[in-house]
């Protein structure tokens, strides 16, 4: 399970983010809870990557995701998450991160690319003023029709 090497703690992917910087490859950074992947996730993980050379991915903890969407979330817990993305093709790395918002981790590794789904203005994108200060893009990529994790829990627990 090679995968399973894609999923780092803080350390680790500073020490990525370095040896790209040397080698002049870009770093696209984006984050999220990622709970119950489905295809607009897919989709927009894609879309990431080919922003750039390597993709890191910023997942929230469980600690986070209850702070930020109730009790009853995540519904599979990180370890699960991380291991699911690692598993992708399109994720070169995954840091979980226990804070309610990315930041430390986006100033730790300043990406050269910060990208957050459509349902964010870039204006709002955690970061991306550092992002943009340090020569960086920040971008905001379309949602995928039809596909929220919200209302599939939401379809599973017979209330849609």
């Amino acid at each position: 399970m090679d995968y399973l090497t894609k999923i780092m703690t803080l350390p680790q992917a500073q020490a990525r983010r370095q040896a790209l910087a040397v080698q002049g490859r870009k770093l696209v950074f984006t984050n999220g809870c990622f709970d119950l992947l489905h295809p607009g996730h897919l989709r927009y993980l894609a879309e990431a990557r080919a922003l750039g050379d390597f993709l890191l991915v910023g997942l929230n903890s469980d600690r986070s995701i209850s702070a930020l969407k109730g009790p009853t979330r995540p519904v599979c817990p990180e370890a699960v998450r991380a291991e699911m993305l690692a598993g992708l093709a399109a994720v070169d790395a995954v840091v979980v991160f226990d804070a309610d918002t990315p930041l430390d981790l986006i100033t730790a590794l300043v990406p050269d690319v910060l990208v957050k789904g459509g349902d964010w203005a870039v204006e709002q994108i955690v970061g991306g003023t550092l992002v943009l200060e340090r020569g960086g893009e920040v971008r905001s990529l379309l949602l995928a029709e039809g596909f929220s994790t919200t209302a599939l829990i939401e379809r599973i627990m017979g209330r849609a």
